[in-house]
């Protein structure tokens, strides 16, 4: 724990918060995936590919769900920024 209070900058509490926003924006999502993928047809007609799809299309709305939980539990500024950082990190030009 004092590693990622060190690394996020934050106090033990906060630490903890952050880890119940992450614990919950997964959970949220594992349980979107079957009504999401349902929407294309049933389990057994569906093939590798909408499987590839539902986590192309899942990582914005991971991440706007990721935001709403930070600032339901009060880490807005948090989430906001390590969601800047993240996309950074994605799209920033190999130099």
């Amino acid at each position: 724990m004092d590693k990622l209070e060190k690394r996020w900058n934050v106090t033990t509490g906060q630490a903890i918060i952050i880890l119940v926003v992450f614990a919950c924006t997964g959970t949220t999502v594992l349980l979107l995936k079957e009504p999401v993928l349902s929407l294309f047809g049933p389990e057994e007609a569906r093939s590798w590919i909408f499987t590839l799809l539902y986590y192309i299309f899942i990582l914005p709305i991971y991440n706007v769900i990721l935001l709403i939980y930070g600032f339901l539990f009060g880490q807005f500024r948090f989430f906001w920024e390590f969601e800047k950082r993240t996309f950074r990190r994605m799209f920033k030009p190999k130099e």
